[in-house]
């Protein structure tokens, strides 16, 4: 099944580990097989990695970045996965949780990999509220 991208000017994504730019226009790719292909937007550089969600999301997205060397950022995912679920008690980011341990074990990285953006996206969700309380901008 083909992967159809459509850039927009300038935007870039790594492909099978090499970065690739689009060009001054909009651009569209047609992917005619299986390939590592990460927006900017999805990718984590390392020194983002500075809250338990981010610690989750990173492993997972160098699995797929990097599914030769997948077995050597398991231990560590595995890790941050039981330390989160811990800590939280939401149902629904516990079941993120869950599905992206399923998925890497299925070794469907990409599908882990939005799993794990549920659960960052959900983290800043939280630590965003819990800023505004303690500033009192919260309007109440």
């Amino acid at each position: 099944m083909a992967l159809k991208l459509s850039l927009k000017p300038g935007e870039r994504f790594v492909l099978n580990g090499a970065v690739v730019q689009n060009g001054d226009r909009r651009g569209v790719l047609i992917l005619q097989n299986r390939a590592s292909v990460l927006r900017e937007k999805d990718i984590m550089q390392a020194e983002e990695v500075t809250t338990p969600a981010r610690r989750i999301y990173f492993p997972i997205m160098m699995m797929y970045l990097e599914e030769a060397s997948a077995a050597k950022f398991y231990d560590e995912l595995a890790l941050r996965i039981s330390e989160f679920m811990g800590a939280t008690k939401n149902p629904a980011i516990l079941a993120e949780c869950v599905s992206a341990s399923r998925h890497v074990l299925a070794r469907e990285y990409y599908k882990a990999l939005m799993a794990a953006r549920k659960i960052v996206e959900y983290e800043e969700k939280v630590l965003n509220v819990a800023s505004s309380l303690q500033s009192g901008d919260v309007a109440g």
